[in-house]
């Protein structure tokens, strides 16, 4: 899996873009879901899809919420965890846009090339971690 996001991070690097296959295999999925989202219910029903798509963050919180030490306390960190995600999810669009306004299709491109390098660092260390750190704890 690492190798995978390695590869892709360098696509992006490379490229300037996303994998030509990811980008139509989400045009493909948007295509389908952009007519649902023409009525308040199917509205609805796409925002609970959007939801059970795997997410990290939203893993690493259920986490921290089971960890916590109890009901309350895991209630209350989901909450802030909600919170926060609602604040970021209302102002993002904002703020995308005004980005968007400020930056030229050059900058655009460094901005991809960034996003992949920085995809390349965190698989090469998360593959440094699987296959060299665990490996010497059998040598040692």
């Amino acid at each position: 899996m690492h190798v995978a996001v390695l590869a892709w991070g360098l696509a992006m690097v490379l490229q300037a873009r996303q994998p030509a296959l990811v980008e139509s295999a989400g045009r493909a999925v948007w295509r389908r879901m952009q007519s649902w989202t023409a009525a308040p219910s199917g509205l609805g029903l796409v925002g609970v899809l959007w939801a059970l798509m795997p997410c990290s963050l939203l893993y690493s919180a259920l986490l921290v919420a089971a960890l916590s030490g109890g009901v309350w306390q895991g209630a209350w960190a989901m909450a802030l965890f909600g919170i926060g995600s609602g604040i970021w999810l209302l102002a993002g669009p904002w703020i995308w846009g005004q980005l968007r306004m400020r930056l030229n299709a050059a900058r655009a491109d460094w901005g991809t090339r960034l996003a992949g390098v920085l995809l390349c660092a965190m698989a090469g260390w998360a593959l440094w971690m699987d296959v060299i750190a665990k490996s010497s704890l059998w040598c040692a």
